[in-house]
């Protein structure tokens, strides 16, 4: 045996203390409950939006808030009436419950206090004496290491309320469709009964048990001074809850979205504050709902909106889709707000504001609406007219086609890409290539995500131009933020000279919502339709090819709302366009939203600039009437007036003479508005104001040296396919000139060979063979017009 020394005792004794003390402090784990959390989405203020089941099929939600009043005091009536004196065990309550289990040979009471019950629902062990003696320890190290509130506050999260129930927030959302800091006495006192035996009393089971249950924790309440007489009797007569009702589900699409990374990185958590507006979110998801009822019938099965505010960038409204589960047809589950679709026209304002900011075009000027072919690529217009010529701005708010592909043609489609890009539109993932001139008009797939981000960003820029004294923050260009308190920084490959250049400019960009917000206007549609309304609104709608999307953004210096309505499947639908579509459901969301006052004019970034009445461009010295526009500070890029000419007629302003044929002294010089043949074939037909030139009188035809003829089509060097009929015979391709004499007849000349003649319409059918063709018509003047094309197989 050997003998220690009472030193040598004494230390062991020490060390075998410092080795107990060490265990009793790290005894517990952290965290103290390792179960997971449902994913909860709660609005701006706190109310509860949308949330999913936990991993291991409990709703069970995660609050780190105290407990509220009613229910704190509820619970420690009930479970623990000396919760705030014990240090974890209450010997009275130990006590009580060991002689009232003798007395009557059966446990009665377990004289667990609610310390105890934290550390037995984080154990989640089989309860043997043994095990309660650690929880005993455990009891006391909890109560060393929390405060009262702190435990309180982890019971209420843990505590059981029946079924897959678990946490006091939990049980007040599904038994009482309400957060536990709305909960009535009558309510608080239902909920805090149900944990001592959650598997036999609960709304659902036992209802009368739990009645009785209830109102006796009432009386106890009453008894002990926390409610009054009144109080007591009226709580008493509240119904307890037949059954769980459904968690809420304001934002249906939006929690799935953000775990998916569909709107960008974020950084999630088991509970997220949102920068949604509860009660805006709710009118907004009413007024598609009414919208769905007349969409469903015409086959659109979904719809979704996006509100941002634009001076933080936050969404106040996400409806991701129509909610309704019980239909699978409409496929509710997909969210469209990132959803990658047809954006239509829905770019044509950032290609007109990159035009104006570059001095390619000036607000009015004229452009080319006319039949058009390039490389093969034949756009149209909706409605499948021309207006031969058409000012820049009327051409935006009409969403004409051919205007905008023949402007992107000009500012080239790699330069539009890589703005867009740039501007933070990053689902275009192929190159430039391979979207070509059909970016302008959808050819490319974007999402109201972005799209909405893009012009609230802009809208945002613009807003603080004056503040920023000309100036811009290259902060004010970022992707909406849908989470609270979340921060952006600046994308890394922004120019670097941001603070005297943006993107786009503030004066190409306050002309371009000033052409947006006309109010009555003929939509890609063409169609007339009048929108009343007190407020300033730039607007602009879209439809992609098929009539598969149909929509609508909207702009103040407030708010932006993006709608877009299709279906999700991508089926299209006669009538799926945005004008009918998505822009009455943006104009209703917009009257929800307070009136603003318009932009301010960027002074800094804008001058007073004189423009020919007629072209819309700079004045030349022929341009006779000066109108004066707001325009962007360009370079001496801006286009000059070429349209203009100086002609010399006899007196009577009857014929074209020359001085071959006429003295001077016999001439009138007059300055006339001359559109190119093609240009004039058709915009005569809609101004009826335009003169066409005079004709030169008979003895002055040998001076006629003005272009008289333009092809429509095919243009020079044109590739052509000409399908085969029904019956297996080859079709024939319609070729078309304009003339600026209507009356004059032209000969028709195919590889040398007359093929007829035309009067008034000029389109002759012709069927040339497989290869290279050579086509020369002939007026009834001799003047002369050659064209090549070539006809492909298919």
């Amino acid at each position: 045996m050997i003998h220690l020394s009472k030193a040598t005792k004494k230390k062991i004794a020490y060390f075998s203390l410092f080795l107990l003390l060490l265990l009793f402090w790290f005894s517990l784990p952290k965290p103290l409950f390792q179960n997971p959390y449902s994913t909860i989405l709660l609005d701006q203020h706190g109310k509860l939006l949308q949330a999913q089941i936990a991993a291991d099929g409990q709703w069970r939600f995660k609050e780190e808030n105290q407990v509220p009043e009613k229910f704190a005091k509820a619970i420690i009536c009930f479970e623990d009436k000396r919760f705030f004196y014990h240090p974890g065990i209450d010997p009275m309550a130990l006590g009580r419950a060991i002689y009232l289990n003798i007395r009557h040979a059966k446990i009665l009471s377990g004289g667990s206090t609610l310390s105890m019950q934290v550390i037995r629902l984080s154990r989640n062990k089989e309860r043997t004496f043994f095990q309660k003696f650690i929880e005993l320890f455990l009891t006391l190290r909890l109560e060393i290491g929390y405060s009262k509130q702190e435990i309180l506050t982890m019971y209420a999260n843990h505590a059981p309320f029946g079924g897959n129930v678990v946490g006091l927030q939990t049980a007040a959302w599904r038994y009482f469709g309400r957060s536990a800091e709305q909960l009535s006495w009558g309510e608080a006192a239902s909920l805090a009964v149900l944990p001592n035996s959650p598997a036999l009393v609960r709304p659902d089971r036992n209802r009368n048990l739990l009645l009785e249950k209830r109102n006796r924790l009432l009386d106890q309440m009453k008894e002990q001074g926390i409610l009054d007489e009144q109080t007591c009797q009226l709580s008493k007569q509240e119904p307890i809850p037949d059954k769980p009702l459904p968690i809420p589900d304001h934002a249906h699409n939006l929690l799935a979205s953000l775990q998916m990374g569909y709107l960008g990185k974020q950084n999630l958590q088991a509970k997220m504050n949102t920068t949604i507006d509860f009660n805006l979110q709710e009118r907004v998801n009413d007024i598609l709902e009414n919208h769905h009822i007349t969409l469903k019938s015409n086959g659109i099965n979904n719809a979704a909106a996006l509100v941002m505010d634009v001076e933080t960038g936050n969404v106040k409204v996400y409806v991701g889709n129509v909610n309704h589960p019980e239909d699978p047809e409409i496929e509710s589950y997909v969210d469209m707000v990132p959803a990658k679709r047809s954006p239509g026209s829905t770019l044509k304002p950032l290609l007109y504001a990159a035009m104006l900011q570059d001095g390619l075009i000036l607000p009015k000027s004229l452009l080319a609406d006319i039949p058009t072919q390039v490389a093969g690529y034949t756009p149209q217009n909706f409605d499948l007219h021309f207006d031969g010529a058409v000012a820049a701005d009327k051409a935006l708010a009409r969403s004409l086609n051919i205007p905008a592909v023949r402007m992107l043609q000009k500012y080239r489609y790699e330069r539009f890409y890589y703005l867009l890009r740039q501007l933070g539109i990053k689902n275009l993932n192929k190159g430039a290539g391979h979207y070509g001139l059909s970016l302008i008009l959808g050819g490319g797939e974007n999402s109201m995500w972005e799209i909405s981000g893009v012009y609230a960003s802009l809208a945002r820029m613009l807003n603080h131009y004056g503040s920023n004294s000309g100036g811009y923050n290259p902060e004010d260009l970022h992707p909406p933020l849908v989470l609270a308190k979340e921060k952006q920084e600046t994308e890394a490959n922004l120019a670097t000279d941001l603070n005297t250049h943006f993107l786009l400019n503030a004066g190409a960009v306050y002309n371009t919502f000033e052409a947006m917000q006309e109010l009555v206007r003929p939509g890609e549609e063409q169609l007339w339709n009048q929108f009343y309304s007190s407020k300033r609104i730039a607007w602009k709608t879209g439809t992609s090819f098929g009539f598969r999307d149909g929509w609508a953004i909207g702009i103040t210096p407030k708010n932006v709302v993006c709608v877009w309505v299709g279906n999700a499947d991508g089926e299209g639908r006669p009538g799926l366009t945005g004008i009918n579509t998505a822009a009455p459901i943006m104009f209703d969301i917009f009257k929800l939203l307070p009136a603003t006052a318009w932009f301010p004019m960027p002074y800094d970034d804008m001058k007073y600039t004189p423009i020919c009445h007629q072209s819309g461009n700079l004045p030349s010295a022929n341009c006779l009437q000066i109108d004066t526009i707001w325009s962007v500070k360009t370079q001496s890029t801006a286009p000059m007036c070429y349209y203009h000419q100086m002609i010399h007629t006899d007196l009577k302003q009857r014929f074209r003479v020359s001085s071959d044929c006429e003295s001077p002294s016999n001439m009138k010089h007059i300055s006339w508005f001359v559109l190119p043949p093609a240009m004039e074939w058709y915009y005569k037909n809609h101004d009826p104001n335009y003169s066409t030139l005079p004709p030169w009188r008979a003895d002055c035809e040998g001076s006629n040296l003005q272009n008289v003829m333009e092809m429509i089509y095919p243009k020079k060097s044109t590739q052509i396919y000409i399908p085969v009929e029904l019956d297996g015979s080859t079709g024939k391709c319609v070729f078309e000139v304009a003339h600026r004499n209507k009356q004059v007849r032209i000969f028709w000349h195919l590889d040398e060979k007359y093929m007829g003649s035309t009067k008034e319409f000029h389109q002759l059918g012709l069927n040339p063979s497989i290869g290279k063709h050579t086509l020369v018509l002939v007026d009834e003047n001799g003047e002369r017009l050659e064209q090549t094309f070539e006809v492909i197989k298919k």
